[in-house]
């Protein structure tokens, strides 16, 4: 880092390579090489006896959540294990007997540290004391934790306005932690509030929201099950969410049809040998995908256009394609659509979708006779510019089709960390929201903000001109999750505080504001007791369902603490004259916290009595067709543009993606196992034929540049695998690649970055 950063630490660690093995990519996912490589991990970990102790209790009724993503966990878990292997990893790496306190950073500096990968960062083990980084120092050192609340609160009382602080949230914590930060942040007077959803699922938030009223999925698991036919739109479940190909797989055997649409044909879709049948174990496994459209990266709006246009022109014909009487009824814009359509010519659209005309015509004939359709979508098409007009024309055909509020039926927005709709469920905005507020007051006795916060965007710019000058993260790696990377390091340093609450070292550790604080915490697995009694907590899954967890291994260290508690106390300590919440008793009993989450948040209803056996569903409207609070009372088709990036001729389209061997920001190896990958992360996909028209070779080295408002970006040393992508895209995993993510170019409305459609040039480099 150059000289006007505060410490000389580094963003990346070091960018040299590892000794790279390829093969080709792996035709099926899970089966005996997932059982070892989850087994592998968790007992390297943990230990045999402690890894199936904890196993066998995730993601059971009376057990723990995954910490990992928010697919749904089935009514009755099985008994044989209700975890896949990232589940397993995520649970190994929280929850790893290597731990690390006073004398291994009395031994580092954070600038020595940083020399360290992300792998390596995240291998030296959990945080078991509360740790300060003075400013004008470069290791930190322990501090007890009423000095640490002590320190905060002296920060805090400093700031010339509330909207000086920043009060970030990531999708781990609890529905109790999160209610109790949001609670905290504005009892202190800010709708700072920005969180991780602001840089995954926005997109879709918005976009739900606008046609259909709410800003979730509509889906139940069991709708799944039944479908007739299931789209998957810009996801890779095989990697990101592995037990949902368990659902896929029932879809099938009920004679349901998979639509995969990426532009990677990803291993998990192809075929899932079940870990838990004898067919996936000793057979051929189940071939899940039916019809791969390998779209152009951000073309899916002219593929759907064409298929949409496809069955019109069916509907004219025999009037039996679309669901007349359910538009009739509930859908607003029906003739403007048919209007807007006519204005594209078919050819054009097939041809900017970069998918063959016979296979949508695969994917028409599948989908004219059925209406039992759900379809699945990430961040593949959250993450572009128009992010949110994608999924509304997908939103479009589910409309049209009257694949809405009935079962087998809907959409299915797949969300990634464990809580992450939890935690927005439970009051963690930046907007202003009266009906909350209003409840707040009634039930809380203190009066919220009215103004406007800052999502996560808005927090970089903030802190990057000076105006965010403490930032508090409730989990996460900030500094990696955003984009930017470079933007968003100086940012953070020029906090005068910036505190991280969390379970194990990550960048933003050592990329910090001048005084920095290290909070340790619970792991999901690990017993919260407090006063002799045991404790539990509640998340909010992927499809609406609240849910307890309750742990079961003994915690890291004995100075470390729940998440409502430190929030708890940290809010006690500033609110020493006195404050209508009961700030300590709070933390205490979070059974008191659940209470007032029923009052003061919408469809949470006697959350303590309604948490036997496998939860309960949230409301959600578009199961029950109920479309009143949108314009004329009904769901809304919309129009939207083609994408146009524009490219010249030596430019491609990136996106980031995940490899099977880490979960968000989280590096568990350097494999990737279904793309063929080992022991290497630095690598470019490359469609075979774009590589001899550059005149390169297999591993040649190659720098990645991006170009936004005269700014040049780089990320560096990255070697050349040639690979099934569409000519003029390209793949690489983030977070190395978020430096080519520029802050300020985001998706129109939700102002989530533009990480899956970078435009960037490459050139070879100096290090060939």
């Amino acid at each position: 880092m150059d000289d006007g950063f505060y410490r000389k630490v580094s963003l990346f660690g070091p960018k040299t390579f590892t000794n790279i093995k390829l093969t080709a990519p792996a035709n099926y996912a899970a089966g005996i090489p997932g059982v070892k490589a989850a087994m592998s991990h968790a007992f390297k970990e943990m230990g045999v006896v402690r890894s199936m102790k904890a196993l066998s209790h995730m993601n059971q009724n009376e057990g723990f959540e995954c910490p990992s993503c928010a697919w749904p966990d089935p009514d009755k878990p099985s008994k044989i294990g209700e975890f896949c292997e990232n589940g397993a990893k995520a649970l190994a790496d929280e929850a790893t007997t290597e731990h690390i306190g006073r004398e291994f950073f009395k031994r580092y500096s954070v600038e020595e540290l940083s020399q360290s990968t992300d792998y390596e960062l995240n291998r030296f083990g959990r945080l078991i004391e509360p740790l300060v980084l003075r400013s004008g120092s470069l290791h930190y050192e322990p501090i007890s934790w009423q000095d640490a609340y002590k320190l905060i609160a002296a920060e805090l009382y400093k700031l010339t306005s509330p909207d000086e602080a920043i009060f970030y949230t990531s999708g781990r914590s609890s529905n109790e932690a999160a209610f109790l930060y949001g609670m905290f942040a504005r009892a202190f007077g800010t709708n700072n509030m920005p969180d991780c959803s602001n840089m995954c699922h926005e997109s879709s938030g918005v976009a739900l929201s606008q046609t259909l009223g709410i800003g979730k999925g509509s889906v139940k698991l069991e709708d799944l099950h039944g479908a007739e036919v299931i789209i998957v739109a810009g996801q890779n479940p095989g990697t990101n969410h592995p037990r949902m190909l368990s659902a896929l797989e029932k879809c099938k055997e009920n004679g349901g049809k998979i639509i995969s649409i990426n532009p990677l044909e990803e291993s998990g879709l192809v075929n899932f040998k079940n870990p838990q049948s004898i067919k996936g174990m000793m057979g051929g496994g189940e071939d899940l995908t039916d019809l791969h459209l390998q779209v152009k990266i951000n073309q899916d709006i002219p593929l759907v256009k064409s298929i949409i246009k496809k069955l019109a022109e069916l509907n004219t014909s025999n009037g039996l394609v679309f669901d007349h009487d359910f538009i009739e009824e509930y859908v607003d814009g029906y003739e403007l659509l048919m209007k807007d359509l006519e204005k594209y010519d078919l050819g054009k659209l097939i041809e900017l979708s970069g998918v063959e005309g016979e296979r949508i015509d695969e994917a028409v004939h599948l989908l004219s006779s059925k209406s039992k359709i759900v379809v699945c979508w990430a961040m593949g098409l959250t993450q572009h510019k128009n992010g949110v007009a994608t999924i509304q024309e997908y939103v479009n055909l589910l409309l049209l089709k009257g694949a809405l509020g009935k079962p087998y039926a809907g959409t299915c927005p797949v969300r990634g960390h464990s809580n992450v709709q939890g935690d927005r469920s439970v009051g963690i905005m930046h907007y202003v929201n009266k009906g909350l507020n209003k409840r707040i007051e009634k039930h809380l006795g203190f009066v919220p903000p009215d103004k406007e916060g800052v999502d996560v965007v808005g927090a970089m710019k903030a802190m990057h001109d000076g105006e965010g000058k403490v930032f508090i993260c409730l989990g996460g790696n900030f500094l990696m999750a955003a984009s930017d990377t470079e933007y968003t390091a100086k940012a953070l340093q020029q906090c005068e505080l910036t505190v991280q609450i969390s379970t194990k070292l990550n960048r933003t550790h050592l990329v910090t504001g001048k005084t920095a604080l290290i909070l340790p915490t619970f792991g999901r697995s690990e017993k919260d007791i407090k006063n002799g009694k045991q404790r539990h907590i509640t998340i909010e899954n992927s499809m609406g369902r609240v849910r307890k967890s309750r742990g079961l291994l003994k915690p890291a260290s004995k100075t470390i603490k729940s998440e409502p508690d430190i929030i708890a106390e940290m809010a006690d300590t500033f609110f020493k004259d006195g404050h209508p919440m009961d700030w300590k008793a709070l933390g205490q009993d979070y059974d008191l916290i659940r209470a007032y989450i029923d009052k003061v948040v919408k469809g949470f209803d006697n959350t303590h009595g309604n948490l036997k056996g496998s939860g309960y569903y949230l409301p959600n409207n578009v199961r029950e067709r109920d479309f009143s609070m949108l314009p004329n009372g009904k769901a809304q088709l919309t129009l939207n543009a083609l994408p146009d990036h524009g490219l010249a001729k030596d430019e491609f389209l990136l996106m980031t993606i995940r490899s099977h061997d880490q979960f968000n920001t989280t590096i568990y190896g350097l494999d990737d196992r279904y793309r063929g990958v080992y022991n290497e992360r630095r690598v470019l996909f490359m469609n075979e034929r774009d590589m001899e028209r550059q005149g390169w070779q297999k591993l040649d080295v190659v720098d990645i540049h991006s170009l936004y408002d005269n700014t040049q970006r780089t990320a560096h040393n990255f070697l050349v695998v040639p690979y099934n992508i569409p000519e003029g895209n390209l793949g690489a995993y983030f977070p190395e690649t978020n430096v080519l993510v520029p802050y300020n170019h985001f998706a129109d409305k939700s102002k989530t970055p533009i990480s899956k459609s970078i435009v960037v040039k490459l050139k070879k480099s100096d290090t060939n």
